[in-house]
């Protein structure tokens, strides 16, 4: 499993894709999950710290195309938090999706714990950069590769209310390119959050105070140019900005 995570991670460090690592060996999910966190292992010795998890596969017509009837995840560290600006040069295949972030200020042990363990919520964005070649890979493929995590943005936070059906909006240099709603993301983000403390409870990682929860994509993820300004609002949330370069 390390040399696979290596694989992925030089892939990462360099910018340059890599085969499908199941083009080499035969990988199922558990499988996967070890390389996922062998991966995060390497960037934890460099340094990087957790601070929270994102999750994918949270629509339907996601989990159809894929073959899935479950979400999976991955974990987001301190150098995948975009301020403002995101330097594109050293991205495969850059996308960007908007999103329904999450803060916790408690501690998460059980599924049951979740929702009341939110201290806010915010208008947020993905940028996804899957290291295979070609955007091709399986499922075992993008959980290893910590399902295509890259970087992300958040505005404000705001107390938790209804966020079950937000309207949001992505737009790059004031063009409209990606609408859609909250609900999108397994009905209502809430369920994202939870399946999130449920599969972190199943992986033996406690979500942390501080930590930020990224429910999913309410729309499908749009190729992100370099010299672009994306601005993503949501009904509500406000609203959160980036600039590529």
């Amino acid at each position: 499993m390390n040399r696979l995570a290596e694989i992925l991670d030089e892939a990462t460090l360099s910018g340059r894709a890599v085969p499908k690592l199941t083009d080499m060996v035969p990988l199922d999910v558990p499988a996967a999950y070890e390389v996922q966190r062998a991966g995060i292992e390497r960037r934890r010795s460099r340094g990087e710290r957790l601070i929270g998890v994102k999750m994918g596969f949270t629509s339907r017509a996601k989990m159809a195309q894929m073959g899935v009837d479950d979400v999976i995840w991955g974990l987001l560290t301190d150098t995948m938090l975009v301020e403002s600006h995101l330097d594109t040069g050293g991205l495969i295949h850059p996308r960007i999706e908007p999103e329904i972030a999450f803060l916790l200020d408690r501690p998460v042990r059980t599924p049951s714990d979740a929702v009341a363990a939110v201290g806010g919520v915010a208008v947020g964005y993905e940028v996804i950069d899957s290291r295979y070649r070609d955007f091709d890979f399986t499922l075992a493929d993008v959980i290893a590769d910590n399902a295509s995590a890259c970087g992300f943005g958040h505005g404000p936070w705001r107390p938790l209310g209804d966020v079950g059906n937000v309207g949001l909006l992505m737009e790059i240099d004031g063009r409209p390119v990606a609408s859609g709603s909250s609900a999108a993301i397994l009905g209502d983000p809430l369920r994202s959050l939870t399946a999130a403390a449920r599969l972190a409870q199943a992986a033996g990682i406690e979500l942390q105070p501080g930590w930020v929860v990224l429910a999913g994509a309410a729309t499908a993820a749009v190729p992100l140019p370099c010299g672009a300004h994306v601005r993503v609002s949501a009904a509500g949330l406000g609203h959160v900005e980036v600039t590529t370069r």
